[in-house]
C-alpha cells in the first residue's frame, strides 16, 4: 500500500524536544485503506512527537465523529469517538512493525509514516456494538424496530413456552430408574 505523504513526518534535523502535528482525517483517508464501515468521518488527530537522542515517542490524540450504521436498525447515525494512543519508534537493523506500540526503523532513516497507527487507533476506538442513540432513549421511529417489537415474545407467550409437557415426565423417570 502506498504511503500518504500527509502522514509522513521527517524527523532528521528536528531539535530534541516536543513537536506538534495536526491532521484532519476524512473519508478519503479510510478509502485509501479500503475501509467502508464509515459513511462519513470528521476526526481531528493531534500528534505529539517527542524526539530524544536514541528514540522517538509519539502520542496520538483524536476527537471527532464517524457516521456508521446501527447494528439493530441499519439507520445511519453520527458516533462521537475520542481517544489516545502512545507508541515508540526505535532504530535497528531492519524495519519491524510486529509489536503494537513499537516501530523499529532501519539506521539512517530520516522520516516516519504514521498513517497505519492513525488508522488503527481510530478504527479500534469504534465500539463493536453500534446502537443508535434514539433506540436507547426511545425516540427513534423505524419500521425495523416496529417489526422487531411485533415479532418479540410477549410475557404470555413466554409463560406458555416455559410450561413443561406432562408426557416428558414419564421419559424423565426412565433416566432415574436405572
Amino acid at each position: 500500500m502506498k504511503d500518504l505523504k500527509d502522514f509522513t513526518i521527517p524527523f532528521a534535523g528536528l531539535k530534541l524536544g516536543t513537536h506538534h502535528y495536526d491532521f484532519d482525517v476524512d473519508q478519503k483517508f479510510f478509502a485509501h485503506f479500503e475501509y467502508s464501515d464509515f459513511h462519513q468521518s470528521a476526526v481531528h488527530v493531534d500528534a505529539v512527537l517527542e524526539k530524544k537522542a536514541t528514540l522517538l515517542e509519539f502520542t496520538l490524540t483524536f476527537d471527532g465523529t464517524v457516521n456508521v450504521s446501527c447494528d439493530r436498525t441499519n439507520e445511519p447515525f453520527d458516533l462521537p469517538i475520542h481517544g489516545q494512543y502512545h507508541f515508540v519508534v526505535k532504530f535497528g537493523e531492519a524495519y519491524d512493525d510486529q509489536q503494537d506500540d513499537l516501530l523499529v526503523l532501519p539506521h539512517g532513516s530520516y522520516q516516519v509514516n504514521i498513517q497505519q497507527f492513525v488508522y488503527e487507533t481510530i478504527v479500534f476506538a469504534v465500539p463493536a456494538k453500534r446502537i443508535h442513540p434514539g433506540i436507547i432513549d426511545g425516540t427513534l421511529e423505524s419500521e425495523v424496530l416496529n417489526k422487531l417489537e411485533e415479532l418479540s415474545l410477549t410475557t404470555e407467550q413466554e409463560s406458555e413456552q416455559s410450561e413443561v409437557d406432562p408426557r416428558w415426565d414419564n421419559l424423565k423417570k426412565l433416566l432415574t430408574d436405572k
